[in-house]
């Protein structure tokens, strides 16, 4: 038998696997971080034996919060993730299978490698409604690629979309997906609709190193890239700073920016209700989104999220506030679990890919309905 994490998005370090019944891990650490929770990683050579798998350290993870209820995500193929049930006592998470083939994959989420985020910008790139464009590189010298949908952007309003600045989070990445399927549905005419008033700016993945070194939260410099937005540097957030740049370019009227929240059971949308200029126009079109997304999914709601911030008391250092307060605009950040939505589980496969792309689906029809607001 053996454990092996040594591929993209790959992360665990092996304590004892001499016996199957009681193979001990832990998680590494972001680099130059303190954060660690992402666990990605293959056991083979283990067809029809019984294994229990015990990651030691999940009791020091950077939300402990996220163990309870949750059940690992685990793949033969890594294209369909099912989940098995796993329990979190005395700071150890630990579950057992019995594999029907001789290697199985597990993961904290379903994982999204740079691979696949490579066939992902190649295969819309063949639309000609796409452009595709390079900002720059990042520390670790990866493309930080940029997709423009649309007829051109004069005369339209300017829709920015991003996600995964937090690696770990790659629910935010299947969300992206269901994006660019929806956008390049030619029979879909809600999105034609969308291309003849908007010219959306998309950047699937803001954390390419952190994603391939099997990161939960941070870049390669150790950065966590949702607080580095009132003052991006080249030498510790060049992903920002790239972004930001091509941001003030082209100005904006709607952002979204995409993660996954580890303890919270549901999906919902945290808003930049204390930035210092915020208006009441802002407030209301962020009210009405939220309630258009309500009525076109069951996996939206608006009772449980994140608690609102008092006026003129937002940390311009997050993505949303920064954006909000700098355009004059409505900003959004878009959670989704790690577990599964309570109000609609699945057994199976809880939170999953598929429902990430569904999701997109319907936030993007909810955005149709209020264009003329923007």
């Amino acid at each position: 038998m053996l454990v092996s994490s040594k591929f993209d998005s790959g992360n665990i370090k092996v304590i004892d696997s001499k016996n199957p019944g009681n193979i001990r891990l832990k998680i590494n650490r972001d680099a130059h971080s303190d954060f660690f929770q992402w666990f990605h990683f293959r056991i083979s050579g283990v067809a029809d034996t019984p294994c229990t798998i015990i990651i030691e350290n999940a009791g020091d993870a950077a939300y402990t919060g996220g163990w309870q209820d949750y059940s690992v995500c685990a793949s033969y193929d890594r294209e369909s993730w099912h989940r098995i049930e796993t329990s979190y006592t005395d700071g150890e998470l630990k579950w057992s299978v019995t594999p029907k083939q001789d290697s199985l994959y597990f993961a904290y989420f379903a994982p999204y490698s740079m691979e696949r985020h490579a066939d992902l910008i190649a295969d819309v790139a063949t639309s000609p409604l796409v452009r595709t464009s390079v900002l720059g590189h990042t520390l670790d010298g990866q493309d930080m690629d940029l997709v423009e949908i649309g007829h051109g952007p004069e005369g339209r309003k300017k829709v920015w979309l991003i996600a995964r600045q937090h690696p770990g989070e790659t629910m935010a990445e299947w969300w992206m997906e269901g994006v660019f399927d929806y956008l390049l549905d030619e029979d879909n005419p809600v999105a034609r609709q969308l291309l003849d008033a908007v010219h959306f700016y998309i950047v699937p993945n803001m954390n390419p190193d952190g994603s391939k070194r099997g990161h939960l939260r941070t870049n390669a410099a150790g950065a966590n890239l949702n607080r580095e937005w009132n003052n991006p540097s080249a030498d510790r957030s060049p992903e920002v700073l790239m972004v930001r740049e091509k941001m003030h370019q082209t100005g904006i009227d709607f952002h979204l920016d995409v993660h996954g929240d580890e303890a919270l059971p549901y999906n919902f949308v945290a808003g930049f209700e204390g930035i210092p200029s915020i208006t009441q126009s802002q407030l209301d079109l962020l009210a009405a989104y939220k309630e258009t997304l309500c009525a076109l999914t069951p996996d939206f709601q608006t009772k449980y999220g994140y608690p609102v911030d008092a006026p003129k008391t937002s940390d311009l250092k997050k993505c949303t506030d920064y954006v909000a307060e700098t355009f004059n605009c409505v900003s959004m950040t878009l959670e989704m679990p790690f577990k599964d939505n309570a109000n609609l589980p699945d057994d199976l496969f809880g939170w999953s890919p598929d429902r990430c792309r569904y999701l997109a689906h319907s936030c993007l029809a909810a955005l149709a309905q209020h264009l003329n607001d923007l």
